[in-house]
């Protein structure tokens, strides 16, 4: 009996949807689908990173089009559709514009895969994920944001950096929205199971923390004319393969909250057990009082954004 293999489609094949599928088909978590509004750019793209695989020596198809019918039955979508942020612009600029994108393409890919788990990667991400579980009505455990793996792994980098360390024996995470009041969590990080504080000084440690706040308009003033994709995308995979092998990984990621960490019906990163269905449980810690303070904070944050989304008419 012929065995299935996993599918993965992704929405949208700008640089960071094209990216994704290039992640996953290397990765060979499955056969590979590229969805974008403009046809040819996701065929031309697709038939591009098939053509790699007789050199790069995987074996995962890649297609690509404009008609949702070809991710049918897909296990992981992730969704990347929306436009980018550009220097000068907040994340919450592209509230308005995205969320009429997101809402049209999580309707069709409810539509065409009812069972998938939804990794939104849209930005500004918290209020995305908000608007594509309410435009598919999955449960929480199957609409999750990406940018908990992406803020932790620059904080990783970054400590790497530091502390002149290879990043494999890094382990670090962030808390909160995706976005300004993001909460790095520097008590729990260890570099080869130290803790950092015992490596770094504390003023370096702020610095490191305020530098992974700011780590995705770095990339913007950088580029001048995008934002970061090699990381976001990369990031997004990596829950994806989490996923797709039911790998029970421990993650951060933006997850609809019930009242875990005093919070209710809001989308907050927090550390979350990935397997085969999605979201298996939230592992809690026990936060400080300035963790608290700070968490609140940035959920206050993303409230504001849900606030004003209900005000719109997309």
């Amino acid at each position: 009996m012929a065995i299935r293999r996993a599918k993965i489609s992704v929405i949208g094949a700008g640089f960071v949807g094209s990216t994704a599928a290039h992640w996953a088909a290397t990765k060979e978590l499955g056969d590979v689908v590229l969805i974008d509004i403009n046809d040819g750019t996701a065929k031309g793209k697709a038939l591009d990173l098939f053509e790699a695989s007789p050199v790069e020596g995987f074996d995962s198809t890649v297609v690509g089009g404009s008609d949702y019918a070809l991710t049918a039955n897909s296990d992981v979508v992730i969704l990347t559709a929306g436009l980018p942020r550009k220097p000068g612009m907040s994340r919450d600029d592209l509230l308005a514009k995205n969320a009429a994108i997101v809402k049209e393409c999580s309707m069709q890919v409810a539509k065409h895969s009812p069972n998938c788990v939804l990794i939104v990667v849209s930005n500004p991400l918290d209020a995305m994920c908000h608007v594509a579980q309410d435009a598919t009505g999955f449960p929480r455990e199957r609409v999750l944001g990406m940018a908990g793996v992406l803020d932790g792994a620059r904080f990783r980098s970054f400590i790497a950096m530091e502390t002149g360390t290879s990043v494999e024996d890094i382990q670090a995470f962030v808390f909160g929205g995706h976005g300004d009041t993001m909460v790095p969590m520097p008590r729990y990080v260890t570099v080869g199971g130290i803790p950092l504080e015992q490596m770094v000084a504390k003023d370096r440690v702020q610095a490191l923390v305020d530098r992974t706040r700011k780590g995705g308009g770095e990339i913007v003033e950088l580029l001048k004319t995008g934002s970061a994709y090699y990381a976001p995308s990369s990031s997004a995979v990596q829950m994806a393969e989490a996923i797709v092998r039911d790998k029970k990984r421990i993650l951060p990621m933006a997850i609809r909250l019930e009242g875990e960490y005093g919070v209710k019906g809001l989308f907050c990163g927090v550390l979350g057990k990935l397997g085969a269905k999605g979201l298996e449980s939230i592992p809690m810690l026990e936060l400080n009082a300035d963790e608290k303070a700070m968490f609140q904070k940035s959920a206050d944050s993303v409230k504001e954004l849900v606030e004003a989304l209900k005000k719109l008419t997309y």
